[in-house]
């Protein structure tokens, strides 16, 4: 393992979980205390810092979290310069939409770019593959249209509300519902290199048993 690879792996998981959910609890804090251009600004800063922490850990940056980023601040920058709060909240539209295509097109022609995103966290077959980018893919269109009911019906509050306790914790149920599929067409990574490390080490100790054993029939040879 490099030493990038130790460096990554000494992160806690709530830390990483702190880094990508960070923005959005900034998002909502300033949305409720000031206003949501304030709140916009906030996201903005917030976005930036994220991305900069996320680099430094993994040295790169993560594919979707670079895209809803840099979406983050063309429509932040809209909305603050037009003050206009239409497009940040047509934003996850745009983004979950983009996605959707992103993955269907890729499926069209025959790459399975979910692969790349989960790659390092999924040993899988292509079938596995391709069940995950359907399903992803009809789970981002999902959201796409959830937000376009929701901010189109409700007022902002409403919206940033359901956007940080709403779309979290269905996203989070959808992405474990997923591990079926994993579990049926291949395995999880972690999971995978424990199981090879516990063989090796039974075949090792079977190994030094064997040795021990051929020790002490020696040691009671006649000589």
């Amino acid at each position: 393992m490099t030493a990038e690879g130790r460096s990554a792996r000494r992160v806690s998981p709530f830390a990483k979980f702190l880094i990508e959910v960070g923005p959005l609890g900034v998002f909502f804090f300033a949305n409720n205390r000031f206003d949501i251009f304030t709140a916009t600004a906030a996201f903005m800063g917030a976005v930036v810092i994220s991305l900069a922490a996320n680099y430094a850990i993994e040295r790169k940056l993560p594919t979707m979290p670079l895209v809803t980023g840099v979406f983050v601040l063309v429509m932040g920058g809209l909305t603050l310069y037009l003050q206009d709060d239409l497009f940040i909240k047509i934003k996850p539209t745009i983004t979950n939409l983009l996605f959707a295509a992103i993955l269907l097109g890729g499926l069209y022609f025959g790459k399975l770019f979910l692969r790349f995103v989960f790659g390092a966290a999924f040993s899988l077959q292509d079938a596995g593959w391709r069940v995950l980018t359907i399903r992803w893919s009809m789970f981002f269109i999902f959201l796409a249209l959830t937000n376009e009911l929701i901010w189109r019906n409700f007022d902002t509050d409403t919206w940033v509300n359901f956007k940080v306790f709403g779309i979290m914790p269905i996203t989070f149920i959808f992405a474990l519902a997923q591990l079926s599929v994993v579990k049926k067409y291949g395995s999880i990574r972690g999971l995978e290199d424990e199981a090879e490390a516990d063989a090796a080490a039974g075949q090792s100790g079977g190994a030094v048993g064997q040795s021990g054993g051929a020790g002490e029939n020696d040691g009671n040879r006649p000589a």
